[in-house]
């Protein structure tokens, strides 16, 4: 099988564009599990972090995520280009048909990157964070949470990275005939961004300390 000959063609990149999604999700939905661990105590959640580090998952996770980022963003690029080009360069630009999560991938997709180097800065590195404490994730997140403009920074991430689930979703489920791509697409959104939120607001009200 020609690999670059099929990634050239639209739906090769496509493709491209489903797979690494379905990876990203799956470790979306890894990591609002174990962030939910928070709620069982310190001992759980640095237990938790403890045994990825026992099994050697951490850097291997890094390194697929990375090569799965830069494919998506790629081949999103190219496909955004490639569909400029159709329309043709002096075209009258038409306003963006679809759902507001549609005409927002791109400024979301942006947020959630630049997030995600604060996120790694803060809570991974630890140079960003109050605490700062290398293994010590629980009192790292009651420190970080603690703060109300870290609460809202998270927030927007989160419910950036909610329209981009939902909308990423919705046309995966569509493009394979489901009838309830939009339901799903909702339903998940929904469901990844009260997981993730529960724990900053957990934290700031005092539920978690």
């Amino acid at each position: 099988m020609d690999t670059i000959g099929l990634y050239r063609t639209t739906i090769g990149k496509k493709a491209v564009m489903a797979v690494t999604g379905a990876v990203l999700l799956l470790y979306v939905v890894a990591h609002m599990l174990g962030n939910l661990t928070i709620f069982s105590g310190a001992d759980a959640i640095d237990g938790y972090g403890r045994w990825l580090r026992e099994i050697g998952a951490i850097w291997p996770t890094r390194v697929a995520l990375l090569g799965a980022v830069a494919l998506h963003f790629v081949a999103a690029y190219q496909l955004t280009a490639r569909a400029r080009k159709a329309r043709g360069r002096y075209e009258h630009r038409r306003r963006v048909q679809g759902s507001y999560a549609a005409r927002t991938m791109r400024w979301g997709g942006v947020i959630i990157g630049l997030f995600v180097v604060y996120h790694l800065l803060d809570l991974t590195v630890g140079w960003l964070n109050p605490h700062g404490v290398s293994g010590e994730i629980h009192a790292n997140v009651v420190a970080d949470f603690q703060h109300w403009y870290v609460v809202l920074a998270y927030t927007v991430a989160v419910l950036a990275l909610g329209f981009h689930i939902r909308h990423g979703l919705w046309s995966a489920t569509q493009t394979l005939g489901v009838t309830t791509s939009r339901v799903i697409g909702l339903g998940a959104a929904v469901l990844i961004c009260a997981g993730f939120l529960s724990v900053p607001f957990a934290v700031f009200t005092g539920l978690v300390s």
